[in-house]
């Protein structure tokens, strides 16, 4: 078949400037004969391995942005639960310190009832002591009175 388009294009040469003979039909069908077989040869592994490669990275790219979520999920999670601690142990401190108040006003109070304790029984050992030491100077007070009026009362019976 193609040999007859050949000889017809050798036979009708009649030249011009648009010479319509066998050859442009025969460079059409040798044009899309190579395209055909450029195309599955060439282009269709081509394009299959830029597809894949497009598939691998849109494949990456939904992967990246799965695990960016993760992490800014997780971020987010123990950012609330730092939050948390600090909370708890701002209560912790806060409790710890009002104990220690507490531990502190109660040492002071015993502190206190102590010394008032010890300053009572102070008081009272002072007390007795004067009032031990006033019965004894009564009694020294009685003797010299009686020293003094038999003294006294000697010296009259006397004169």
């Amino acid at each position: 078949m193609m040999t007859q388009w050949i000889l017809l294009a050798e036979q009708t040469s009649e030249g011009g400037l648009f010479d319509l003979d066998a050859t442009l039909p025969l460079m059409a069908i040798q044009f899309l004969l190579l395209a055909t077989i450029l195309n599955i040869l060439f282009y269709k592994p081509l394009g299959k391995a830029i597809d894949d490669r497009a598939s691998y990275v849109q494949g990456q790219i939904a992967q990246a942005k799965k695990q960016k979520e993760e992490a800014l999920a997780l971020a987010q999670r123990y950012e609330q639960e730092l939050k948390e601690v600090r909370k708890q142990s701002q209560g912790i401190i806060s409790t710890a310190q009002s104990e220690a108040q507490k531990i502190v006003s109660d040492q002071i109070q015993q502190a206190q009832q102590e010394v008032i304790a010890e300053r009572q029984k102070a008081s009272e050992e002072i007390e007795a002591e004067r009032v031990e030491a006033l019965s004894a100077l009564e009694q020294e007070v009685t003797a010299l009175s009686r020293q003094i009026l038999e003294k006294v009362i000697g010296l009259e019976f006397a004169q």
